[in-house]
């Protein structure tokens, strides 16, 4: 009996022991973090380096000239010359309108004034002889005037049945067949100049006076990797007020069978070369609603400092202002740092 009391003796303590074991385990020690010490970030000194100041945007390839065809007034198309797809000459006849009445009445006018003009002629040799007044002489010379007139007005409206090409171009595709009845509103079809083309960008409003008359830029498309070149025409007035953007006309250089009038273009501007930028690595700027900061270190604290940029990379971006060279900014931990952190610099680059 005192043997089994031994033996209840020792399973107890053992059991003990182990229980003490495990729990020492599960509690391995942890360095505690000292309140209120300094956090750790990387830091970055602001320094020049020459930078290509080279700007790509979009762009669109365009018609040298454009224009719909459309009537100056209603009828019935009797003649349609329009080929799809095919270039024509400046004036040739693309659609003529029925006009047999307006021909009717220009025969009817000319007749009249055919009589007119005779009877004007007698009355010019009656008031010679004093055998009619001046005024009787003058009404017959004003009917005849009038008469001119009319089939001034009258050829006017039958020029207008005929719709001619304004310039040399290609036709696009028609709208209407031989016969249609068609309006001012109906759009035949379409001409557009491709022999030469342009090109239409718009580049942010601080580039603006970079953008001179003759001014090279080279441009690519979809497809091709092939450069093609172009020289400014003109820019717009005014900047775009929504975009603060300002729109760019140029001239391609050459014909191109692989431009197509409406197709992308990527727009390559080099606006020359800064060897005095200042750069800072792009995730070290927290945007703002209305403005751009970096978290400047000096002695141990940090203070939050307004900048302006300029052009970027994947890497990098230039400061315009706010920093100066030499100074200390901080690339990690910008979420949890405050005003006057007490930081500690694990690496600088």
């Amino acid at each position: 009996m005192k043997g089994l009391r031994w033996i209840a003796t020792g399973l107890l303590l053992s059991s003990v022991l182990i229980a003490c074991k495990e729990k020492k385990k599960d509690a391995a020690p942890v360095a505690p973090a000292r309140a209120g010490g300094p956090l750790q970030a990387e830091g970055f000194v602001v320094r020049t380096t020459s930078l290509s100041e080279n700007l790509e945007i979009p762009g669109t390839i365009l018609p040298y000239e454009q224009t719909e065809i459309r009537p100056e007034i209603s009828g019935r198309v009797v003649q349609l010359n329009i080929a799809e797809g095919s270039f024509v000459s400046k004036g040739a006849l693309l659609v003529k309108i029925f006009d047999g009445d307006l021909q009717a009445q220009l025969k009817k006018l000319q007749v009249q004034l055919e009589i007119s003009e005779k009877t004007a002629e007698r009355y010019k040799a009656l008031l010679k002889i004093n055998g009619i007044s001046q005024q009787e002489y003058d009404l017959s010379e004003l009917n005849s005037n009038n008469l001119r007139a009319d089939i001034d007005l009258v050829r006017v409206n039958i020029a207008k049945t005929e719709i001619r090409a304004p310039f040399n171009g290609r036709i696009g595709l028609r709208n209407i067949s031989l016969g249609a009845y068609i309006t001012p509103t109906t759009i035949v079809s379409t001409i557009s100049q491709v022999a030469q083309l342009k090109m239409e960008f718009s580049v942010p409003e601080k580039y603006s006076d970079e953008m001179n008359k003759g001014r090279k830029v080279s441009f690519t498309i979809a497809g091709t990797n092939q450069l093609f070149n172009a020289n400014i025409l003109a820019t717009e007035s005014v900047i775009e007020a929504n975009t603060r953007t300002l729109k760019v006309r140029t001239v391609v250089s050459g014909n191109h069978a692989l431009l197509v009038p409406g197709a992308f273009a990527k727009v390559a501007l080099q606006l020359g070369e800064n060897d005095q930028a200042m750069i800072i690595p792009t995730q070290a700027v927290i945007p703002q609603a209305r403005n751009k900061r970096v978290i400047v270190y000096k002695g141990g604290s940090v203070k939050f400092v307004e900048v302006n940029t300029g052009i970027r990379d994947s890497s990098y971006v230039q400061i315009t202002s706010g920093l100066n060279v030499g100074d200390t900014i901080l690339t990690t931990a910008l979420l949890a740092i405050r005003e006057n952190s007490k930081i500690k610099l694990s690496k600088v680059q």
